[in-house]
C-alpha cells in the first residue's frame, strides 16, 4: 500500500500537486503554490468569500448552516478538472469550528455534509496527505454527537477513512481509537455493533502487508494497534467506559490452564503464546498499564469491570504476568488491584479475591476421593483450600508483598489519608485468611515502623492521630500470637548476638516501645499469655548474654543502657499482667523443675511463636501458668542477684529489683522462691565500706520491704538487714550532698513502714550512728556531721507526707509502687526520730564540742518547734508520779522507789537548754502551742570533717571562751591601746588553714569584741557640723541583727586587715561549715566602715557575687549528674549560698542606707537661696565651682552602689530562672523530689532578695533586668528572655504599678531627661536604647493579666498625652508606642473596666493622634528610599521570627506594627467611623506612597502585603483597599513583582478583588483594541505608536492571565467566550499591524493560564484555533529569515509556543488527546521505530527537529529504540523516576530556560533543539510512569513567565 518511490502523482497537472513547494511538511497544513489557471483562480475566489462570511454574519446557529450551504456551493462550483480544495488550511478549521459542541446537530450534520463532499473530491490519496489538516476536527464528534448525527459520521469515517493509506493512518492511531470510543460506551445503543465492527475494520486497515491471522479476529500484525489501544485507555479517563467494553469483547484470553489438558494439541499452545506476543510486543508494560489505571479509576463499575477482566483474560500465573512483565511491572498491577479493597466494596473485593487466588479447581479433581470415602467431604474441602493457598503462594504472594511494602515506604509527603492507606489495604486483605495470614506477617513490623516515622514527620497532632487511628484497626485485627512474635523476634535482634550496632539494636527496642505505648496490648489472651511469656523471654535473654560476656569476653558485650532499656520493655509487659494469669493450673508441673537452662526456656517459647504462630487455638502454651510465674520469679531473682554481688552500676540494679518487686505480689504464694540467695546477695551489696550508688541503696531498701511485705522473708531478717541500710541512707543524708535528700528520708519510712510503728530498729541505728565519733571525757569530742544529717532528717521528715504524695500521683523511680500504705514522717516522728533527738539536745550541755554550734544553728532554724515540745510532753506524761500528783493536789510529794526521777531531771534539763539557746521566736510557738509544719524552710546546717588535733583544738576553745569573758567585762577600756584586734585578725587569718572551723566561730566573737574597745580610744573631732543629723532609722529597719549602738561620735576606721580577712573568710572553703557566724560578724562590723562604706561595698559584693555564681555552679552540676563520687565538703552548698545571700543582702542594706544619709546631707549642704527648680540645677551647674564636687562625690557612690546592685540583680535572676524554661531538661529524674525541694528554696530566697533589691531601687534594679532580656535576645535565647516575664509578676515590689512609671522614667531618661525630677532619672548605667526599652514595654504589656489594666490605665494615659504633646524626641519609638496603645485597648476591651466610655473614647483619641504623629515625624520612612524598601533589597531571606528579631528591627518595621495591629482597630476604637479613620489614614500614609515610589514594586514588603490583606478584611472599607488594589494591579511596573509575594500574597489578595467584583474580566477585555493595518505610516511616530500598542496590549493580557490563575477553577467560564472571541481578534496579528504580533507570547501564556484553571470540557472551542497556532508558531521556526512567518512569531513567541505545548502535553486535557498526534508521536513509535523501509514520523515537532538536525535518523536505521542523545538522557531519567508529571521546559531536572531571547541562533542551541528532540519521548515516558501532574509547578512556571519585565516592550 505504500506508495512507491517515483511514481506519478494521480492529480491532474492543472493543480499543482506535484510543484515544488517551499517547504513541503508531511504534517501538511496546506502551504501550496495555487495553479495559474483563471478557472481555478474564480473557483479559490468563490471560497474565499464564503469563507469570509465566518468572520462577520455569525450572529446565532441558524447563520451557521447558511454559511455552510455557501461554502458548500462555493466548493461545488469547482472546473472538473479541479480536485484541490483552495485555503484548505482555513476550511479545515471553519469546518472544526462549525462542530462546536455547543452547537445544535442540524449545524453538525451540515458540516458532516461538507467534509463528506471535500473527501469525495480529493480521494484518498488527497485525504491520505491531509488527513493531519481533517481529522481533528472530526475527532471528538461522538463525545457529544446526538444519534442523527452519529449514522453520517460513521459513514464518512467507514466511506473514506478505512481505505487510506495505512502509513497515512498509523500516526493518527491513537486519536482514532480515542474518538471511536465514545461510541462503545452503551452497550445496548443502536450505533454500538457498527461502532465496534468500525473499531476492528481500522484494527484490520492498519495491518502490515505480510500478517499472518492467528484467530479469526487476530492476526500477527495487530500488535501496533494494541500497544495504541493501551495508550488511549491510560490516558483517555472519560473515555475508559467504551475502552473496558471493547476489551471485554476483543482481548485475547491470556492464562492456561493450570493442570495440563490431554486433549490441548501443540497447536492451540502456539497459538497462546502468539496471542501473548500481540498484546505485549514491542512493549509488555502498556497492557500492565492500561489494567493499573483502569483499577485506580474512580467509578466502582469501571474497576469491576476491569476486575472481571484480570480474572477471565489475565490470570495471576499467566506467562504475561510471570514472565514477560518487566520487573515491578506486576507489583504496579497487584498494588492497582488491591487498591480497590480501600472502597470496602464486597461486589469488587470478591472478584480481588478470585484473581489472586486463581481458578477453582476442576470438578473432576474434587470428586478423586469416590462417593464411598466415608472422609472425602473434608478432604475435598482442605485440598481445595490448601491447593488455592498455594497457589497464592506461588504467584502472587511476593509481588504482592513487594508492592505494599514499597507503598508503605513511599516516602509520601501527602496527606495522612494517603500515609494509612496501605494499612487499610492489609486490614482488607486480612478478610481472607489465605491471603492475609501470608501477607500480614511480612507487613506488621514495616507499618509499624512507617507509624512511628510519619510521628517525626506529621505536621500536626491531628496528622498523626488519623494515621494511628487507621494503623490501630488494623493492629487489632492481627492475631495476637504473631503480634508478640514479632515483637519477641525484634528483642532478639536487639539483644541477642549478631553484628547489629548499638544505634540499629536501640532503633528496635524504640519501635517496641512504641507499640507497647500507642497500640491496644491489653486483651485478655495478651496478657495473661503472650506478655508474661515475652517478658521471661527477655530475662532469659539478658541472662544469655550476661553470660555470654563472661565466658567469652571477645564479642563487644551488650552496652548498659541497651539492656536498661530491654528490662524496661520487660516491666513494661509485666506491668499489664494482671494477678489472675499466675492462678494454679491443673496442668502437671514436672517439667518446669528440669527446665532451668536458658537455652531451654528459649527454645521452647520460639517453637511456640514460630512454629505455631503463637496460635493457642493450634497449640497450647510452652509452661503452665504457675510455672511461668517460678521461671519468671527464678529468672528476675538471679538477675538482681548478679546484680548486686557485681556491684552494677545504679540503674541497672534499679530496674532489675522494680522487676522483681513487680512479680512478688502477682507471683501465687506456693511459687517456690529463693529467698536465702537473695539475702545473702544484699547483704554482700551492704557490706561495703565505701557508699554504694543511691540508686542501688534505694533498689535494695524498696527490694527488702517488698519481699517482707510479700511474706517471703521474716521479720528477723529484716531487723537484720536495718543497720547497713540505716548507714547507707545516713551517708546520703550528709549536708555537703544534697542531691538525694528527699528520697532517702522517704525511704527509711517506706522501710519503717515494713516493720511496722511499733519497731525501733531505724531509731536504735540512728542513735549508734550519731554516737560513733564521740570521745567522752576531758577533751570530749562530738563531731558536727551526725548532727547536720540528724537536722536534714528532722526536717524532711516533718515535711513528709505520705497521703499528699500519693493524690498528687508521685511515682518514684525506686520502685515503690505496691506494698504497704507508707507511713508519714509527718504524723510517726517520734517513732524513728525521739531517741537521736535527745541526743542531739545532749550537745548543748557542751559548749566544747562541735555539735554544740550545730545543735544551737539547728535550734535556731528548726522546722516544727511545736512537734519538739511534743515530745517533750509525751516524755513527761509517762511519768507516772507526775500523773499522780495531778491526781492528789494536796500534800508533799511522794515518791516511790522505782520511780526514774534520774530520766526526768534529764529531760528537764534538756529542756532548760533547749529554752535557753533557742531563739526568742521559740516562746511565741510556745504560746501558740501548735504551728503548722510547712511554715518555714529552715536552711541545713553544713558539715567538716573531725580534725586529727583534737586536744589542741579544745584548747584553743577554751582560751578563746576565757578571753572572750576578758574582753567583754566593764572594765576592759585598758585593753584598748593594746590594739589587740591587729593580732587577733592576724589570727583569725590563719585559722582560715587550720583542722578546726569552729575555732574560727569562737575567733570572730573575740575579734568583734576587741574591734568594740576601739570606740573607747579618743577620736579626731567631727569633720562635719551636720554630722548629727545622719539618718539611722532606714538601717534599723533593715537589719535587726545589728548590734552596735549608733554613738554621735566618729569612730575610728577599723584596721585594713580586717577586710582583707573577711574577704578571705568568704573565699575560704574551710569557713563553710560556720559561713553564718562569718556573716553575723560582717553584719557586725559594717556599721565600723561609716564613712568608708563604699569603699568595701564593691570587693565584698564582687567576692560575694563570685562565692554565690560558684556554690550556684557546684549545686547545678551536682543534680545534673548521674552517681557520681560523693564529695566530703564541709557543708551543702543549699546551706552555703543560703549564708552568702544573706551576707550580700546585709552588704547592700548598709550600702544604700548610707548612700541616702549622705544624698540627704548633700541636700541640706546647699545655701537656702539656691533654686531647687530644673533651671537652678543647671545654672549652678555651669557657673558654680564648688557644687559639682559635692554632687559628684555623691553621685559617685550611688554608681558604686548600684553597680552593686546590678550584680546582685543578675545573680538572683540566674538563681531565680533554676530548672525553669529550657534548665527543666537534662536534670537527674532520680532526685526530682530533692531537685524540686533545694531549687523551690533557692528561688524563694533569690525572689525575697530580688524584692528587697527593687524595693530599694526599682528603677536601677527594672533596668538590669531589661539588660538580662536584651542580652538574651542578642544570643538569641528565646526562653531566657521569656523567664524575665516570669520574673517580674513573682515579684511583690514590680507590680505593673510600681514597673509601669518606672519603664516611662526610663524611656524618657534617653529621650528627653529634661523633663524629669532629678530623683526619678536613670543613672544610665545600663546600656539601654530607648528602642529596647519601649519594645519591652510592649511586650511586658502583652504578658499582663487584663484585669491589671485599671492599676496602670491612668499611668498610661498620662504619659501617652506627655508624649503627643511633644513627639519629636521620641520619633524612633513612636510606632511601638502606637503598639503598646492598641494593646492597652485590646486588654481593656475584655474587662468589665473597659466598660466606661469615656476612658475607650479617650485612648481611640490618643491613638488616632500617635498615628498622626507616626506620619507627621517619619514621613521618610515610606518614601522611595525609605526603611520600608530596604527588606525588599533581599526578597528572599526568611524574616527572623518576631521572637528573636532584634528590638531596634523590630521597632523600625512600621509596617510590620501596622498589620499587627490593624486586625483589632474595631476593639480599640470601638466606633465604625474612627476605623475607618485610622484604616484611611494608613492607606494614604503607608500604602500610597509605597504605589507611587520609585522603587514599586520592591517597596512592597511582605508585612506591606499582610498590612494590606487585613485592611481588606475589615468592614466597611471595601472601597480603600480595592482601590490600593486596583492600583497596584494597574500599574504597568507590577509584574516586576517578587515571584514568592506573588505566590504567598498577591494571588490571594486578587482571587478577593476580583470576586467582590464580577466586572474584573471584561473590563480589562475591553480594553483590548483589534489589530489594525490602516493608516499604517512609516517613521518613529508610527514605530512609538505601535510599541506602546503592543505594550499596553501586552500588559492587559498579563493582567488576564494573572486573573484567571488568581481565581478557583472554572471561576471565568461565563467570560470564556468573550475571552476566546479577543485571543482570536489578536492572532490576527501582524509584524506591521498595531497591536503587532509582538503580542503573541502573552496570548499563549493566557490560553496557558485558561488550561490550568478551566476544565477540559469547556476549552473544546479553543482547540481549533489553538492547534492551527501552535502548528504555524512551531513551524515559523524552520522558516528563513525575514519571511512573514518569521517576522510575525517572534522569539519570546515561540518559546511561549514551546510552553503551551509543554504544558499541554503534561496535563493533556481529554479534548487535546485527539489533537496531540499532529505535534508529539503519541504512539509506541516515540520509542520503538517501526522496521519498514523510509519511516519518518509526521508529528509536527519530530519534522522540526530532524530539519534542526537534532535527532539524525539515516533512513536506513534499523527498528529498535531510539538512542537518545546524553543531553536528553538526564531530563528523561528525571520523568522516569519523579513522581510527579511535570512539563519538560524550566522545571528541575528538564531543559533550562535561561536564555537570552535577542539570537534566535542561541535559543535554537539551548532550548529549542533538545526540547524538539525529546519531546515525544519524553510524553512517552511521563505516560508510562503514570504520575499525577504537579500542578503547582505548572502554575509556578507561568508565573514565572508573567512576571518577566524582560519580555516587555519598552517605549522609544
Amino acid at each position: 500500500m505504500a506508495r512507491e518511490p517515483g511514481r506519478r502523482s494521480d492529480s491532474p497537472d492543472s493543480s499543482g500537486g506535484d510543484l515544488p513547494a517551499p517547504r513541503q511538511w508531511r504534517n501538511q497544513l496546506g502551504v501550496e503554490a495555487p495553479p495559474k489557471d483563471k478557472h481555478y483562480r474564480k473557483y479559490a475566489s468563490g471560497v474565499e468569500r464564503a469563507l469570509s462570511l465566518f468572520d462577520t454574519a455569525l450572529q446565532e446557529w441558524a447563520d451557521y448552516i447558511s454559511f455552510l450551504n455557501r461554502l458548500l456551493k462555493a466548493l461545488q462550483a469547482r472546473p472538473s478538472s479541479v480536485v484541490a480544495i483552495p485555503a484548505k488550511a482555513t476550511v479545515a478549521k471553519r469546518l472544526s469550528q462549525c462542530l462546536n459542541p455547543s452547537l445544535p446537530s442540524g449545524v453538525h450534520q451540515k458540516a458532516l455534509e461538507v467534509y463528506s463532499y471535500i473527501f469525495s473530491v480529493i480521494g484518498n490519496d488527497g485525504l491520505s496527505r491531509d488527513l493531519p489538516l481533517y481529522f481533528p476536527g472530526l475527532a471528538s464528534v461522538l463525545s457529544f454527537a446526538s444519534l442523527t448525527v452519529r449514522a453520517p459520521f460513521l459513514d464518512l469515517l467507514e466511506r473514506y477513512f478505512l481505505d487510506l493509506n495505512p502509513r497515512a493512518l498509523r500516526p493518527a492511531m491513537k486519536s482514532v481509537v480515542l474518538a471511536l470510543l465514545p461510541g462503545l460506551e452503551e452497550g445496548t445503543s443502536e450505533d454500538f455493533d457498527r461502532t465496534l465492527k468500525l473499531v476492528e475494520r481500522f484494527k484490520t486497515a492498519i495491518r502490515p502487508a505480510g500478517s499472518q491471522p492467528i484467530t479469526e479476529t487476530h492476526s500477527s500484525g495487530d500488535d501496533f494497534f494494541w500497544q495504541c489501544f493501551f495508550l488511549a485507555s491510560i490516558t483517555g479517563h472519560s473515555r475508559r467506559t467504551g475502552a473496558l467494553a471493547y476489551l471485554l469483547r476483543s482481548l485475547p484470553r491470556l492464562g492456561h490452564a493450570l493442570h495440563p489438558d490431554a486433549s490441548k494439541t501443540a497447536a492451540d499452545t502456539e497459538i497462546s503464546s502468539k496471542l501473548a506476543q500481540l498484546v505485549t510486543s514491542p512493549e509488555p508494560g502498556l497492557l500492565i498499564r492500561c489494567f493499573a489505571a483502569g483499577l485506580a479509576d474512580d467509578q466502582l463499575l469501571i474497576q469491576r469491570g476491569y476486575l472481571d477482566l484480570l480474572v477471565t483474560h489475565l490470570p495471576l500465573h499467566s506467562e504475561v504476568l510471570q514472565s514477560k512483565a518487566k520487573g515491578g511491572d506486576l507489583e504496579l498491577l497487584v498494588r492497582a488491584a488491591a487498591g480497590v479493597t480501600v472502597r470496602r466494596d464486597m461486589s469488587l473485593n470478591r472478584r480481588l479475591w478470585s484473581w489472586l487466588l486463581g481458578p477453582e479447581p476442576p470438578a473432576s479433581a474434587e470428586h478423586d476421593g469416590g462417593p464411598d470415602s466415608p472422609t472425602s467431604a473434608a478432604t475435598q474441602t482442605h485440598g481445595f483450600f490448601s491447593s488455592r493457598t498455594t497457589y497464592f503462594e506461588e504467584y502472587g504472594l511476593q509481588p504482592l508483598t513487594r508492592a505494599l511494602l514499597a507503598h508503605i515506604k513511599a516516602d509520601s509527603d501527602g496527606s495522612p489519608s494517603e500515609r494509612a492507606r496501605p494499612y487499610r489495604i492489609c486490614l482488607s486483605l486480612m478478610d481472607r485468611w489465605e491471603i492475609g495470614g501470608l501477607v500480614v506477617p511480612e507487613l506488621f513490623l514495616p507499618i509499624v515502623d512507617s507509624v512511628r516515622s510519619f510521628k517525626a514527620k506529621s505536621r500536626s497532632k491531628a496528622d498523626f492521630a488519623e494515621v494511628l487511628r487507621s494503623a490501630s484497626v488494623f493492629f487489632d485485627g492481627v492475631e495476637s500470637g504473631l503480634i508478640y512474635g514479632e515483637l519477641l523476634a525484634l528483642m532478639a535482634r536487639a539483644v541477642g548476638p549478631g553484628d547489629l550496632s548499638d544505634e540499629e539494636r536501640r532503633e528496635k527496642l524504640d519501635l517496641i516501645k512504641f507499640i507497647l505505648t500507642h497500640f491496644n496490648v491489653r486483651e485478655e489472651e495478651m496478657i495473661t499469655i503472650h506478655a508474661p511469656l515475652t517478658a521471661l523471654s527477655i530475662l532469659c535473654m539478658i541472662e544469655e548474654t550476661k553470660d555470654d560476656d563472661t565466658s567469652k569476653g571477645a564479642s563487644a558485650p551488650l552496652t548498659a543502657s541497651l539492656s536498661d532499656a530491654a528490662l524496661n520493655v520487660a516491666y513494661s509487659l509485666l506491668e499489664l499482667v494482671p494477678e489472675r494469669a499466675f492462678s494454679a493450673s491443673s496442668k502437671s508441673r514436672s517439667p518446669a523443675l528440669t527446665l532451668r537452662a536458658n537455652a531451654e526456656i528459649l527454645k521452647k517459647i520460639r517453637t511456640f511463636y514460630v512454629e505455631d504462630q503463637g496460635n493457642l487455638e493450634v497449640a497450647s502454651p510452652p509452661f503452665a501458668s504457675q510455672d511461668l510465674a517460678e521461671l519468671l520469679l527464678q529468672k528476675a531473682c538471679d538477675l538482681t542477684c548478679s546484680s548486686l554481688t557485681r556491684r552494677e552500676p545504679g540503674t541497672a540494679a534499679a530496674i532489675k529489683s522494680r522487676i522483681l518487686v513487680l512479680l512478688l505480689p502477682k507471683a501465687p504464694p506456693a511459687s517456690s522462691f529463693d529467698t536465702q540467695k537473695l539475702l545473702s546477695a544484699i547483704h554482700d551489696c551492704l557490706r561495703a565500706d565505701e557508699p554504694i550508688p543511691f540508686n542501688t541503696y534505694s533498689s535494695v531498701l524498696s527490694l527488702s520491704s517488698h519481699v517482707f511485705t510479700a511474706g517471703r522473708m521474716t521479720a528477723v531478717e529484716l531487723s537484720d538487714l536495718v543497720v547497713p541500710l540505716v548507714r547507707h541512707a545516713w551517708a546520703n543524708l550528709s549536708a555537703a550532698e544534697p542531691k538525694y535528700h528527699v528520697e532517702t528520708v522517704r525511704s527509711l519510712w517506706l522501710l519503717q513502714s515494713a516493720l511496722s510503728p511499733l519497731n525501733r530498729d531505724i531509731e536504735a541505728a540512728i542513735c549508734s550512728l550519731m554516737l560513733q565519733k564521740d570521745v567522752a571525757g576531758t577533751f570530749a569530742q562530738r563531731p558536727a556531721d551526725p548532727g547536720r544529717s540528724f537536722g536534714i532528717l528532722w526536717t524532711h521528715s516533718l515535711q513528709d507526707n505520705a497521703s499528699a504524695l500519693e493524690r498528687r500521683g508521685s511515682k518514684t523511680t525506686n520502685g515503690d509502687m505496691r506494698g504497704p500504705a507508707r507511713l508519714a514522717g509527718m504524723e510517726h516522728y517520734e517513732v524513728m526520730l525521739a531517741r537521736p533527738l535527745f541526743l542531739m539536745l545532749d550537745a548543748l550541755t557542751d559548749e566544747r564540742t562541735q555539735l554544740f554550734m550545730t545543735a544551737k544553728t539547728w535550734l535556731h532554724s528548726l522546722v516544727g518547734m511545736d512537734k519538739l515540745f511534743i515530745i517533750f510532753v509525751t516524755k513527761f506524761s509517762e511519768f507516772s508520779f507526775l500523773r499522780r500528783r495531778q491526781e492528789s493536789n494536796s500534800g508533799p510529794a511522794e515518791y516511790a522507789e522505782d520511780d526514774d526521777l534520774g530520766l526526768a531531771l534529764y529531760y528537764v534539763r534538756s529542756l532548760s537548754n533547749v529554752l535557753r539557746w533557742a531563739p526568742e521566736a521559740t516562746w511565741a510557738v510556745l504560746a501558740k502551742r501548735i504551728v503548722r509544719s510547712d511554715a518555714c524552710h529552715p536552711p541545713l546546717s553544713a558539715i567538716t570533717e573531725e580534725g586529727p588535733e583534737a586536744r589542741a583544738t579544745q584548747l584553743h576553745r577554751a582560751a578563746l571562751t576565757v578571753l572572750q569573758q576578758i574582753l567583754l567585762n566593764p572594765f576592759s577600756e585598758h585593753f584598748a591601746k593594746l590594739h589587740l584586734e591587729n593580732i587577733l585578725i592576724d589570727k583569725l587569718q590563719h585559722s582560715l588553714s587550720g583542722p578546726d572551723p569552729y575555732v574560727q566561730a569562737l575567733l570572730l566573737d573575740v575579734v568583734y569584741a576587741a574591734l568594740k574597745l576601739r570606740e573607747l580610744v579618743p577620736a579626731e573631732p567631727p569633720s562635719s557640723p551636720t554630722h548629727e543629723k545622719r539618718i539611722g532609722h532606714l538601717e534599723a529597719a533593715r537589719s535587726s541583727k545589728v548590734s552596735l549602738t549608733e554613738k554621735h561620735m566618729v569612730l575610728q576606721p577599723p584596721p585594713p586587715a580586717l577586710l582583707k580577712c573577711i574577704l578571705a573568710g568568704f573565699n575560704s572553703p574551710s569557713s563553710r561549715s560556720v559561713l553564718d557566724n562569718w556573716v553575723g560578724f560582717l553584719t557586725e562590723c559594717l556599721p565600723l566602715y561609716t564613712d568608708s562604706v563604699f569603699q568595701v561595698l564593691i570587693p565584698l559584693v564582687e567576692t560575694l557575687c563570685r562565692q554565690i555564681g560558684d556554690t550556684f555552679s557546684s549545686l547545678q552540676r551536682l543534680f545534673r549528674a548521674t552517681d557520681q563520687a560523693p564529695s566530703h565538703g564541709a557543708a551543702g552548698p543549699e546551706t552555703t549560698l543560703i549564708s552568702l545571700l544573706n551576707g550580700l543582702e546585709q552588704v547592700l542594706a548598709r550600702g544604700h542606707d548610707r548612700l541616702l544619709a549622705e544624698e540627704a546631707r548633700a541636700q541640706v549642704v546647699k545655701s537656702p537661696d539656691q533654686p531647687q527648680g530644673f533651671f537652678g540645677n543647671m545654672v549652678s551647674g555651669v557657673f558654680s565651682s564648688d557644687a559639682p564636687q559635692t554632687r559628684s562625690a555623691t553621685a559617685n557612690d550611688r554608681l558604686t552602689v548600684l553597680l552593686a546592685f546590678q550584680d546582685a540583680v543578675r545573680m538572683c535572676f540566674t538563681i531565680w530562672s533554676w530548672t525553669q524554661g529550657s534548665d527543666a531538661a537534662g536534670q537527674d529524674a532520680t532526685s526530682a523530689a530533692s531537685l524540686n525541694y533545694t531549687s523551690l528554696r533557692m528561688r524563694n530566697r533569690a525572689r525575697r532578695l530580688l524584692e528587697h533589691l527593687f524595693a530599694a531601687e526599682t528603677l536601677e534594679c527594672l533596668e538590669t533586668v531589661i539588660g538580662i532580656w536584651r542580652g538574651a535576645l542578642d544570643s538569641a535565647d528565646v526562653p531566657k528572655a521569656a523567664e524575665v516575664f516570669n520574673l517580674l509578676p513573682a515579684l511583690d515590689g514590680s507590680r505593673p504599678k510600681h514597673t509601669i512609671p518606672a519603664l516611662f522614667n526610663a524611656i524618657y531618661s534617653r529621650t528627653n531627661p529634661g523633663v524629669l525630677d532629678p530623683s526619678r532619672r536613670s543613672t544610665l548605667t545600663i546600656e539601654l536604647q530607648d528602642t529596647d526599652l519601649v519594645i519591652f514595654l510592649v511586650d511586658y504589656t502583652r504578658s499582663l493579666e487584663d484585669d491589671t489594666m485599671d492599676e496602670i490605665w491612668q499611668d498610661c494615659t498620662t504619659f501617652l498625652r506627655d508624649i503627643l504633646g511633644n513627639p519629636f524626641p521620641h520619633r524612633q519609638t513612636l510606632p511601638s508606642l502606637l503598639e503598646f496603645a492598641a494593646i492597652l485597648g485590646e486588654k481593656v476591651d475584655n474587662t468589665n473596666f473597659g466598660e466606661q466610655r469615656k476612658m475607650r473614647r479617650d485612648l481611640a483619641d490618643l491613638f488616632l493622634r500617635l498615628l498622626t504623629a507616626i506620619f507627621t515625624t517619619r514621613p521618610a520612612s515610606f518614601d522611595s528610599t525609605g526603611s520600608s524598601a530596604v527588606p525588599e533589597k533581599r526578597p528572599n531571606e526568611t524574616v527572623r521570627q518576631s521572637s528573636l528579631r532584634l528590638p531596634a528591627e523590630r521597632a523600625d518595621d512600621v509596617v510590620g506594627i501596622l498589620s499587627t495591629i490593624v486586625p483589632n482597630l474595631p476593639k480599640i476604637l470601638v466606633e465604625n467611623d474612627r476605623v475607618l479613620a485610622a484604616a484611611t489614614a494608613i492607606s494614604t500614609n503607608v500604602i500610597g506612597p509605597a504605589l507611587r515610589a520609585k522603587f514599586f514594586p520592591d517597596t512592597f514588603s511582605k508585612s506591606m502585603l499582610a498590612l494590606l490583606q487585613e485592611l481588606s478584611r475589615l468592614p466597611n472599607n471595601q472601597k480603600l483597599w480595592k482601590k490600593d488594589v486596583s492600583d497596584a494591579f494597574n500599574d504597568p511596573r507590577f509584574f516586576g513583582s517578587n515571584l514568592a509575594l506573588v505566590h504567598s500574597d498577591w494571588l490571594p489578595l486578587l482571587k478577593q478583588w476580583t470576586v467582590a467584583d464580577k466586572e474584573r474580566m471584561p473590563e480589562l477585555l475591553s480594553r483590548l483594541t483589534p489589530p489594525t493595518t490602516a493608516g499604517i505610516v512609516f517613521g518613529v511616530g508610527a514605530t512609538s505608536a505601535r510599541l506602546e500598542a503592543d505594550r499596553k496590549t501586552q500588559l492587559t493580557l498579563r493582567r488576564m492571565a494573572t486573573l484567571i490563575l488568581a481565581c478557583g477553577a472554572d471561576a471565568f467560564v461565563a467570560e470564556l467566550p468573550a475571552v476566546a472571541d479577543k485571543l482570536t481578534e489578536l492572532l490576527s496579528a501582524t509584524a506591521t499591524s498595531s497591536p503587532s504580533s509582538t503580542t503573541r507570547a502573552e496570548l499563549y501564556m493566557v490560553v496557558r493560564a485558561l488550561v490550568l484553571r478551566t476544565s477540559a470540557v469547556h476549552l473544546a472551542p479553543l482547540w481549533p484555533a489553538v492547534n492551527a497556532e501552535l502548528h504555524a508558531a512551531l513551524a515559523s521556526v524552520v522558516a528563513p529569515d525575514h519571511s512573514p512567518a518569521s517576522d510575525t512569531y517572534g522569539n519570546a513567541a515561540v518559546l511561549q509556543a514551546c510552553k503551551l505545548l509543554d504544558l499541554l502535553v503534561c496535563a493533556a486535557p481529554d479534548e487535546f488527546q485527539l489533537h496531540e498526534w499532529l505535534f508529539v508521536t503519541d504512539t509506541i513509535d516515540a520509542v520503538y521505530r517501526p522496521a519498514e523501509y523510509g519511516y519518518q514520523p509526521v508529528a509536527l515537532v519530530d519534522e522540526v527537529c530532524e530539519e534542526l538536525g537534532a535527532v539524525g535518523l539515516s533512513a536506513g536505521e534499523t527498528a529498535g529504540a531510539v538512542q537518545v542523545s546524553s543531553s536528553s538522557s538526564s531530563s528523561l531519567a528525571a520523568a522516569a523516576s519523579s513522581k510527579l508529571r511535570r512539563p519538560l521546559l524550566g522545571t528541575p531536572g528538564g531543559i533550562s530556560d535561561e536564555v537570552g531571547l535577542e539570537r534566535k541562533d542561541e535559543l535554537v542551541a539551548k532550548v529549542l533543539r533538545p526540547f524538539f528532540g525529546q519531546l515525544s519521548i519524553y510524553a512517552f515516558e511521563s505516560t508510562y510512569a503514570m504520575a499525577p501532574v504537579d500542578w503547582e509547578t505548572c502554575v509556578a512556571g507561568l508565573v514565572k513567565d508573567v512576571f518577566d519585565e524582560r519580555t516587555i516592550v519598552r517605549g522609544l
